[in-house]
């Protein structure tokens, strides 16, 4: 007979270590020495800190386990949270966008700095949790959808009207969110475009894939698409680093978090087409032992992209992991007709 008893995760994982509550953690890069378990004491306007024991209640009383195919890693440590509500300067007043809310223990540090949150969560059961769980502030919603295919652009500027009446109304919003590492790549593509609505974008990725988007350099296999792609629409900085320790489940790799300062349309590279200049990187990478003027050849001959490379300062055996930003924007001015 199946026994209908709820699973208690509490009772099948080994306890967690909780970083110390110490402002002055703040300033520093990396979260990497062993967090120690301490009493948390907090003013009794605030909520209650969520750690190991409170998410994992949040997730038995919806019988809940994480998904694996939703890419679900919950965190235990309230201080990485608070670290990354500063890490984008959040203010009371301000708009956050915050993608995959979980058991809605970022949520409730970006609610108690006094920002208004629209939550995207994909899973029905969370969105169902943590709507139930902040049901007492009118400054929370949360929309059941799969972040990559809502319209997110529709949401914000809506959010942004119905703000209209505030006498501090934020003129751009801001992403705070813990994402799935599974689709960190397609919400960088999404978001990053969006300066007329976000300023700024902070997101905990997967470390080996935040180290990449940051710091990759000329000549290097890692230097590839998405680097010309984020540079195109941000300036990116590294913030701290966040040991796997912290999730549940634990993953299999570190975490960081990078923020992401975006860049109104005037200040963009100028290109003819935006489209035909991505189309142009891409077709350069996908030949990245070519030279370009046999990957590029479908554009112009190879006479004229050795002429054109010539003339950007380049040399005519250029390969696509040499070209900086403004290499490749020059490029495509000389050799992509509008």
């Amino acid at each position: 007979m199946r026994s209908t008893a709820t699973p208690n995760l509490l009772q099948s994982l080994p306890p967690i270590s909780v970083s110390p509550r110490n402002p002055s953690l703040l300033a520093h890069s990396s979260l990497t020495s062993p967090p120690k378990r301490t009493l948390d004491i907090t003013c009794a306007s605030k909520r209650s800190p969520d750690d190991y024991h409170a998410t994992l209640k949040a997730l038995n009383s919806r019988d809940r386990r994480p998904r694996k195919s939703l890419g679900q890693h919950y965190m235990l440590n309230d201080e990485i949270n608070e670290q990354l509500v500063a890490s984008a300067n959040v203010e009371e007043g301000d708009l956050i966008l915050e993608i995959g809310p979980g058991t809605g223990s970022l949520t409730n540090v970006l609610i108690d700095a006094g920002a208004t949150v629209l939550a995207i969560e994909k899973d029905a059961h969370m969105a169902a949790l943590v709507r139930e769980r902040f049901a007492d502030t009118n400054r929370f919603k949360v929309l059941q959808e799969d972040f990559i295919k809502c319209h997110i652009r529709s949401h914000m500027l809506s959010m942004l009207e119905s703000m209209g009446s505030l006498s501090e109304k934020p003129r751009y919003a801001k992403v705070v969110a813990n994402i799935p590492f599974n689709i960190s790549t397609d919400v960088i593509k999404q978001l990053l475009p969006t300066g007329d609505i976000f300023s700024e974008i902070v997101l905990l990725l997967q470390d080996e894939t935040a180290l990449r988007l940051v710091e990759s350099s000329l000549r290097t296999s890692e230097y590839r698409p998405i680097n010309i792609f984020v540079n195109f629409y941000s300036d990116p900085e590294y913030k701290f680093k966040v040991p796997r320790s912290n999730f549940f489940p634990q993953p299999k790799v570190d975490a960081a978090v990078v923020r992401f300062k975006l860049k109104q349309a005037v200040d963009y590279p100028v290109v003819s087409s935006t489209k035909s200049f991505f189309s142009m990187v891409n077709s350069a990478f996908n030949g990245k032992r070519k030279m370009l003027r046999k990957s590029l050849q479908h554009i112009c001959t190879p006479v004229e992209i050795e002429e054109a490379l010539q003339n950007v300062g380049c040399l005519a055996t250029s390969r696509p992991e040499e070209l900086t930003l403004d290499d490749f924007v020059n490029l495509h001015n000389s050799i992509v007709r509008a």
